[in-house]
Parts: structure tokens; C-alpha cells; sequence
């Protein structure tokens, strides 16, 4: 069932985050370096949908060059996680919002590389004017909520090198891995009322570094 962009998913959305019992894994380094990302609702490519935006990170950068990625970074000193996700959504796409845009944030997810990244949904609004920053993205992308509630939308798969299974979203021909996948599922999750946990599923070796 298609997500009409209204008011009235805006709140549906905001109490389902609302609902959702935010947990830090029990397991992680304190060492871990503090990061956010934003998942930001704005109309779909059809005018009448909701959709989330998805950066293709810039071929030029020095870490995780050419990967998708949801619009985010490390946190400043002194910032919180909402206030690093709002910076780097601005920074990345020219999205100026403020925190009355926040519906919520989703569990902290552990990464290989050494980050522990917080998700915070936020409203973007109606007719969102996005400018990429070329340094930063090659391209930015609406996914419709539609394409992450479709039941082949995720797969799992195992890999020698971990006990975990590793998680892929199918986006058209290409597959999106974890971190990104896995922020990306438990947003899914959220939305369909089910507190499903995240910080066990693997990335691919690729992105250990």
C-alpha cells in the first residue's frame, strides 16, 4: 500500500518512531567513534508517495568512495546525534531543517570500520529542493518507502569470514550492504510496528575498513 505523502503519514510515521524502543547495543567499544545519519521523508518521484533520500557518495572521497550511503557523518565535538545528522543533511544535499523535523531515532549500529552510527528520521517536506554537495555526493535519490516494504526488498547471506549474516538491499540491479542495509531494514521494521533488532547483522568484508 503506497504511503500517501500527507500530514497524515507524517504523524503516522512520527508515532510509530514514538513507539519504538531506541537500544544501544549491549557490546559496544567505548572507543567507537559517535556518528549519525538521516533518513529524510520527502515526496516521491511520483508527486503522490513517500520516499526516502539516498546519496551515492562521491568517487573522490577518500573513504567509502563511490558507495551508497544515507546522508550523514561523524559527529562534531559537543554535537548530539541529532544535531550531526541535521549538519551533515545539510551539508550533503542543501537541506536546511530543524529539529522540529525530527520524528525519531532508531538503534545505534555498530560498524566494522569503527563508528557507531545513530539513524534519525526527519521530515524533509513537501517539494524539498535538494542541491548535492559535489565534493561530498555524486548523486542524490528518492526511494520510495514502497521499494523497502516490498517482501524481496532484503535478502541475508553468509560469508566464511563471519558468523553473522551479512544483509543486502536490492535497489533495481544493484545491492545496497550494511550499514546502509541495515538502517535502512530496521526503518522497514519500524514502519510496519515491529521492534527488530539490527546490531547483529554483518557488512561485507569491503566495508570492514
Amino acid at each position: 500500500m503506497t504511503r500517501i505523502f500527507d500530514d497524515a503519514t507524517r504523524r503516522n510515521i512520527a508515532e510509530l518512531c514514538a513507539a519504538f524502543t531506541h537500544l544501544a547495543p549491549a557490546d559496544a567499544v567505548p572507543t567507537l567513534k559517535r556518528a549519525a545519519v538521516a533518513i529524510a521523508l520527502t515526496e516521491a518521484d511520483d508527486g503522490v508517495g513517500t520516499a526516502f533520500l539516498l546519496t551515492r557518495r562521491s568517487a573522490s572521497l577518500r573513504a567509502h568512495s563511490a558507495q551508497w550511503a544515507l546522508p550523514g557523518g561523524r559527529c562534531d565535538a559537543g554535537e548530539t546525534q541529532i544535531e550531526s545528522a541535521l549538519r551533515e543533511l545539510h551539508e550533503e544535499v542543501g537541506l536546511a531543517l530543524t529539529e522540529r523535523c525530527v520524528l525519531g531515532t532508531l538503534d545505534d549500529y555498530p560498524t566494522r570500520s569503527g563508528y557507531l552510527i545513530t539513524p534519525v528520521v526527519v521530515w524533509a517536506g513537501e517539494r524539498a529542493v535538494i542541491t548535492p554537495n559535489p565534493d561530498e555526493v555524486a548523486s542524490v535519490h528518492r526511494i520510495s518507502l514502497d521499494a523497502i516494504e516490498a517482501g524481496d526488498a532484503f535478502s541475508f547471506v553468509s560469508i566464511p569470514e563471519s558468523t553473522r549474516r551479512v544483509i543486502r538491499f536490492r535497489l533495481g540491479g544493484q545491492l545496497i550492504h550494511a550499514p546502509t542495509a541495515a538502517l535502512i531494514y530496521q526503518f522497514r521494521e519500524v514502519l510496519a510496528g515491529r521492534n527488530t533488532r539490527v546490531a547483529d547483522l554483518e557488512q561485507p568484508v569491503f566495508a570492514w575498513k
